[in-house]
């Protein structure tokens, strides 16, 4: 499984965002797709995932501002990102998880700034 985000770059604050992860590859019937963020000098954490069924579910600090989705004829998952604050920079990653494996993208990077 390949994966490849894309849609970062520089926001000001209170702008939106819609970033995309391309994946491509064989999935098995159950998997979960996420996004996750990594700020400098901080641990990566979960913002939201996604299941083969359509089942969504978000970190706290996540709903509201956050949405996840999935367009599965062209195998691409989303995160739309709106009020963008500074804090929110962070190198954004799509991930999956499935049959025990769990595959990564190199991330695409986001900075809230004025």
């Amino acid at each position: 499984v390949h994966l490849v985000e894309s849609g970062g770059g520089l926001v000001q604050p209170g702008g939106s965002l819609r970033l995309s992860c391309a994946y491509s590859g064989t999935l098995f019937s159950f998997y979960t797709m996420g996004w996750y963020r990594q700020a400098p000098g901080m641990q990566r954490e979960l913002i939201a995932t996604i299941t083969n069924g359509g089942s969504t579910t978000y970190a706290d600090s996540a709903k509201g501002r956050f949405t996840i989705s999935r367009d599965k004829p062209s195998n691409t998952l989303y995160l739309q990102v709106n009020s963008l604050k500074p804090e929110d920079t962070a190198l954004y990653y799509c991930n999956v998880r499935s049959s025990g494996s769990t595959y990564w993208g190199q991330g695409t990077q986001v900075t809230v700034s004025s």
